[in-house]
Formats: C-alpha cells, structure tokens, sequence
C-alpha cells in the first residue's frame, strides 16, 4: 500500500534534488548547443581536415557510454593535473556528450535547407560567415527544434548517471531516502513521476514553440 503521507513528507526534498538536475541538464545543453553548431559547420566544411577532426569527435562521443565519459572527467582528469567539482564535471561531461547529438541534428537542420536559399544570399554578397549566421543557422535550428527538445528530455533523465560522482541531483537524493527509510518502491516511483512530469511538459513546449517558430512554406526536419 503507497503510503501518500510518506510521499508528501519526502517531496520537498526530492524537488530540491530537482534544481540539481535542471541545472545540469540546461547548463549541458547550452554547451553542447553551441559546441555541437560548431561542429556541424566543420563537418560539412570543405576543408577535409576540420571536417575529419569533427567526425571523429562526433563518433567517438557516440560510440562510447555518457556514464564512462562522467568517470574519465571526474576521476580521470585528475590524474593529468585537471580537478573538477561534482557539478562542473557533470555539467561537463553532459555538454561533451551532447554536442555530439546536437551537432547530428543541426547538420540535418543545415542540409535542410533550399540551395536557393543560400545562392540568394550569395547573390547580395554576403560573406560565408554571414551567410551561416543570417541565413542558414537561423532556419536550420527553428527547422530541428523538436529534435532538439527531444535532446534536453533526453539530458535531464541521463542527468541522473551524475548521481555516481556524488551529486545530489534527484535520483541521488531518491537513494539517500531509500537509504534512510528503506522505501525503495514507493521512493523510486515518486522520482520516476517526477522525471515525467519534467519530461511531458518539455514534449509539449516544443510542440507549441513548433508551430510559433515554424517558417511559412518550410517543411519541418521531422516531416
């Protein structure tokens, strides 16, 4: 029997543990947003290099878990003269990780775009750079929003592989309780519903930002 007393009394608690995730989540995001545009502008890059630099960067992130890349930040680093607190080295690995993803999505985003759009811009003479900040980036991020969205749900629940380096993010502070109140069932699934209530309100905020940002006679990336 769920006991809803027990879960009132410990709710407070976990939301505090909520702010931790949040955090790490947003704050990854944000990284590897801007790391993940960059990477996507030097792999379609002609320059076979950068674009051979950036590939194997995106690869190697892929092809290796986010729990690994936590403990190489965190316990690893140490030995080659970097220190990191918790929260940097969560929010580190997590924006590492995700630019990978983010940067296959916004190359998506770039080859989505006309060509005609791009020969227009060339037309008034702007500049390469120009032309990816005015023109290109601009219709390519609105046109991958969803998948974008579908990035940072996907951050805030991995959020919780940082809880192993001793953050008190929301399933860490779950096991504390367990720990304290040998609960296991009724605590885990408080945590869990948390987790989705986050998770559905950041589905259906993209769904309405979607339909605010969409371009007039542009198909969506998902489409």
């Amino acid at each position: 029997m769920i006991d809803l007393g027990f879960l009132t009394s410990i709710f407070p608690y976990l939301i505090q543990g909520l702010v931790f995730t949040l955090e790490l989540s947003v704050l990854g995001f944000i990284l590897g947003f801007f790391l993940g545009v960059t990477l996507a502008v030097l792999r379609l890059s002609n320059d076979k290099l950068l674009s051979s630099i950036s590939s194997l960067y995106i690869d190697l992130i892929r092809g290796t878990p986010l729990l690994v890349q936590i403990l190489i930040i965190y316990f690893g680093l140490p030995s080659l003269g970097l220190y990191f607190d918790p929260i940097t080295a969560g929010v580190l690995a997590i924006g590492l990780n995700s630019a990978a993803y983010q940067a296959e999505i916004i190359r998506s985003g770039i080859k989505s775009i006309p060509k005609e759009n791009i020969e227009s811009a060339q037309s008034l003479g702007l500049t390469d750079f120009k032309i990816y900040k005015f023109v290109v980036l601009p219709l390519a991020i609105r046109n991958v929003i969803p998948a974008l969205t579908n990035e940072l749900v996907t951050l805030v629940k991995d959020s919780s592989l940082v809880s192993v380096i001793g953050v008190a993010e929301l399933t860490r502070r779950g096991e504390y309780i367990i720990a304290w109140t040998f609960r296991p069932f009724e605590v885990y699934l408080l945590v869990a519903m948390i987790y989705f209530v986050i998770c559905y309100f950041l589905s259906k905020l993209s769904s309405k930002l979607e339909k605010v940002l969409a371009v007039p006679g542009f198909f969506s990336a998902k489409e």
